[in-house]
């Protein structure tokens, strides 16, 4: 789950890290009272939405006055942005961050990961800050630096010392630093996140660090555990399919293909996206149903499938290990008769208790299109386009 600026900054608080006094606004109302609560005389106005580039897409202005903030907030609240990163739809801002202005005498980038490779989180940390860190890796490698975070989210005294000596940090800089970067780490373990990271985490002209941007995501898997950034989760930011799909446990992610996909699994969503490029078709969603998926989870991936427009074919390709192809059948044949389905369907079922759903499948009497194995099922989908 992705977080706005603010929260990830609220989170960062908790845990000790130097932030610029902020707040947040819905409506210019809103905004002037912050103004008035903060006292400023000059400031950030920041559109909050889940995508970077905002400065780019002129979602981030340099107010100069008490005026110009307001201005600026009038004009930011309700913004559409659209860049690669959001997608033709693109997303609009909601609401507006308004922060104390910093002086910037240097800029760093400071975040932390999961390395997949080492099966590890780490802190990434570069002297180029303010940047995209993929570009530095690629183009200037020496200038980036990973340190293993333990399980307790703490770091060595000896990693903290190398750390401020590649950052070129001195004094009460490699203090503040050093302490910075200890409570990323800590608050990176301890809300499970996926990515926390400071971009640019700053130095001050008067000597200290500061954050003036921050991005949490957290594990979707672990928000149990997290009531507190559970309630972060904003609806405005995402298609109004995958809301819906939140509301039954779905995974659901809009493609622009025109086969819709209902899997069990994310690795067999994956390979099934796969096989249908490689018999020339396009995806028009991920759609995974879990592991433990019901009558009723079935009933409404169907509906939110149907209501991609783009979907002339829908492909369900369910492997039973945990799931029983019964129950898969039922729910199958159960939206297909309370939906009146009008695109070709392709069935592909194995596993557990497969012999009864298939059984079931074949004996409704309803036109579905039963398939033997993955690429089959693929395949059949993809010939159902009829070159729609």
């Amino acid at each position: 789950m992705n977080t706005h600026e603010y929260q990830a900054k609220e989170v960062l608080e908790r845990y000790g890290m130097p932030i610029p006094e902020f707040g947040v606004a819905q409506t210019p109302e809103e905004a002037k009272a912050l103004i008035d609560e903060l006292g400023l005389s000059e400031g950030v106005v920041k559109i909050q939405v889940h995508a970077g580039g905002r400065g780019k897409a002129g979602g981030v202005k340099l107010a100069k006055s008490k005026e110009e903030i307001l201005e600026f907030a009038r004009e930011l609240i309700g913004m559409k942005m659209v860049n690669n990163q959001t997608g033709p739809a693109g997303v609009i801002a909601k609401q507006v961050l308004i922060t104390r202005p910093v002086s910037i005498k240097k800029e760093y980038y400071l975040g932390a990961i999961i390395d997949r490779e080492h099966a590890q989180p780490i802190i990434i940390a570069s002297p180029e800050g303010g940047m995209d860190i993929e570009e530095v890796a690629e183009k200037t490698p020496e200038k980036i630096l990973k340190l293993p975070i333990r399980l307790s989210g703490e770091l060595k005294s000896y990693e903290l010392v190398r750390l401020a000596k590649f950052m070129g940090w001195k004094g009460q800089v490699a203090k503040e630093g050093m302490k910075a970067t200890k409570a990323l780490a800590k608050a990176f373990i301890e809300t499970d996140a996926s990515l926390l990271e400071i971009n640019p985490l700053v130095e001050t002209d008067d000597g200290h660090i500061v954050a003036v941007d921050a991005k949490l995501s957290v594990d979707d898997n672990a928000l149990f555990r997290h009531p507190e950034l559970a309630s972060y989760y904003d609806p405005s930011q995402v298609s109004e399919n995958e809301v819906e799909a939140n509301k039954y446990d779905l995974a659901y992610i809009s493609l622009e293909g025109n086969i819709g996909c209902m899997v069990n699994g994310a690795g067999l969503a994956m390979s099934t996206m796969d096989i249908i490029h490689h018999y020339g078709g396009k995806p028009a969603n991920f759609l995974d149903v879990g592991g433990g998926a019901t009558k009723e989870k079935v009933s409404a991936g169907f509906k939110i499938i149907l209501s991609d427009p783009n979907v002339k074919v829908i492909l369900v390709n369910i492997f039973g290990g945990i799931m029983n192809c019964a129950t898969i059948a039922e729910g199958v044949i159960a939206a297909v008769n309370e939906l009146s389905l009008s695109v070709p369907l392709v069935v592909r079922l194995e596993g557990t208790n497969v012999d009864a759903g298939k059984k079931m499948i074949n004996e409704s009497g309803l036109k579905i299109i039963s398939a033997d194995s993955m690429g089959d099922a693929a395949k059949k989908a993809v010939e159902a386009l009829g070159g729609k």
